[in-house]
């Protein structure tokens, strides 16, 4: 059962600052319009975004793992069940009146067993036993009977019916304080069981017990009940005044967490062929009863997506959730929906530029912060608006936004840029995938990273590494292309390695025979509008 109607706003994964930038600004802007968005990032963000989040102040986004469908975004009603203290007596009608036939047994909100019709009629058909343990108001329940004395409110004992003459019960039927004996109009064993504090004494057939009997049981302290049942019915029924949880399975309980994947229930249920799996929470406690058909009752978590519109870059189990809304400066991808949505997308450099165009649209006023991250999302895709991505919306947008934000749009793009180049403390995996795009065009894989530098030296030491890198993952992972791009902000230009096994595409794609390793292409920065076109086009 959804607990809340938040709709979850996030970029691509191996998230950049325009992703994370532009998913905290949507969900601000949605937010001011009466929408309870909150944004999230698909992994680790980078030093870059991590120094703009710092500078302004702002708090990271937590991490969303995935958006598929658990159990509790599914709306099943069934929340049967009864306390450890209720009798099979109380668990049957239960059961009957609400057309189930299994239920669970509670213990301080916690699943202890689970019973099903199935135990009741086994324990009535073959289960001889005499041994009572059960409350007294689930005696009185059970044999639909009133009290007349009472000094325990549990009963444990054996129980034993007065069938034999007065004189015969008498002198072979030991009773003492854990005898259970049901009698009628016989004063005689009234009398005897008394005397000898038997635990209870049940009279069947409505009968009436003396006085001064009466006064003997308080004396003696003596539990008594009266039923209208006779003895017959009444030997048959007490024994379903035990607790339930007697009978109940109370080992290998097969229960649901409701942060469970629904895809992993089915697979249980289509296993196990049970009727109903109690639900739990994350402190084990229970919240109700699930079905196999309840898996079509679906309340799928609502998403909206920004900077990228491809299932690969988006979050696991995007399939499975609801699509609210896209904001985009890529070309189209591979998202589909069932419904029509909001679809903002134009070919500028950041869709920072975009998110600035719709709050002017709705006259929202931008936070100074909102402006800081906007700006910083607008520096990091066009490099500073060198990139031919840039527009002329970019850079009006961009100066705009500096002047709200209160920087010096220059100096702050280099120290921002700068804080995004350094590579202490970073492995060459955490480097090679750090800002990694994959894109799918006739079932070939295309895969790049980029990454940005003020000095390609810092590179050189580590250059095999990279190489060995692109050719393992991509034969691991069946790249058809793997390509690494280290994007010289200074020369605006950038140098190119790939798998060896792509060399022909990349030589076609770029237009260049022989094209050694560490090529460099100069005035390529862009691998949204210079290198990703041109590799789809080799392959389509």
């Amino acid at each position: 059962m959804k607990e809340t109607n938040e709709i979850y706003v996030f970029g691509h994964k191996n998230p950049d600052t325009d992703a994370v930038t532009s998913a905290i600004n949507l969900a601000y802007l949605k937010k001011q319009l009466g929408m309870n968005t909150v944004p999230k990032v698909l992994g680790n963000i980078n030093s870059e975004t991590e120094f703009v989040l710092n500078y302004f102040n702002v708090k990271k986004p937590e991490y969303l793992n995935n958006v598929k469908l658990q159990i509790k975004d599914l709306d099943y009603n069934n929340n049967h069940s009864i306390d450890n203290n209720q009798s099979i007596y109380y668990a049957y009608n239960y059961m009957q009146e609400h057309g189930i036939n299994n239920i669970p047994i509670l213990n301080n909100k916690k699943v202890e067993g689970l019973i099903a019709m199935k135990h009741i009629a086994k324990y009535m058909i073959s289960d001889d036993s005499k041994v009572l343990n059960a409350s007294y108001q689930n005696i009185i329940e059970s044999l639909e009977a009133e009290e007349v004395l009472k000094f325990n409110d549990t009963i444990e004992g054996t129980f034993t019916i007065a069938a034999f003459k007065n004189t015969t019960f008498i002198e072979n039927i030991k009773v003492d304080n854990n005898t259970i004996v049901l009698v009628g109009d016989r004063y005689k064993v009234l009398e005897y069981s008394i005397k000898n504090k038997a635990k209870l004494i049940v009279i069947t057939g409505n009968n009436n017990i003396p006085e001064e009997l009466l006064n003997l049981a308080r004396e003696n302290k003596v539990n008594i009940i009266k039923t209208s049942f006779h003895t017959y019915e009444t030997a048959k029924m007490i024994s379903l005044s035990n607790y339930a949880i007697q009978i109940a399975i109370k080992e290998d309980i097969v229960t649901v967490d409701e942060n469970d994947l629904v895809s992993d229930f089915i697979d249980l249920a289509n296993k196990k062929k049970y009727t109903y799996y109690p639900v739990v929470d994350k402190n084990k406690n229970f919240i109700g009863n699930i079905e196999l058909i309840d898996t079509n009752k679906q309340n799928r978590k609502q998403v909206m997506l920004t900077d990228h519109n491809e299932y690969d870059q988006s979050v696991d189990g995007l399939q499975e959730a609801e699509i609210v809304e896209i904001v985009d400066h890529h070309n189209i991808g591979s998202i589909g929906t069932m419904a029509p949505i909001n679809f903002r997308s134009m070919p500028v450099g950041s869709t920072n530029t975009l998110l600035y165009k719709m709050y002017k649209e709705h006259n929202i006023k931008v936070p100074k912060e909102n402006a800081g991250l906007m700006l910083s999302g607008i520096i990091s895709d066009t490099l500073l608006l060198v990139s031919p991505t840039t527009t002329e919306l970019d850079k009006e947008t961009a100066k705009e936004l500096a002047e709200i934000a209160g920087v010096d749009l220059n100096q702050y793009g280099l120290e921002m840029l700068k804080a995004g180049t350094s590579l202490k403390g970073k492995t060459e995996e955490d480097i090679l995938f750090g800002d990694f795009k994959m894109y799918e065009v006739n079932n070939k894989k295309i895969c790049v990273t980029q990454v940005s530098t003020f000095d390609i030296n810092d590179f050189n030491d580590s250059i095999e590494k990279y190489k060995e890198l692109l050719n393992k993952n991509a034969e691991n992972n069946n790249y058809d292309v793997f390509a690494f791009f280290i994007t010289d902000i200074l020369k605006n230009g950038s140098y190119v390695y790939y798998n060896n096994s792509a060399q022909e595409i990349m030589e076609k794609a770029f237009d260049i025979e022989n094209m050694p390793q560490g090529t460099y292409l100069d005035g390529c920065v862009s691998r949204k509008k210079q290198v990703i076109p041109k590799i789809m086009k080799v392959l389509d």
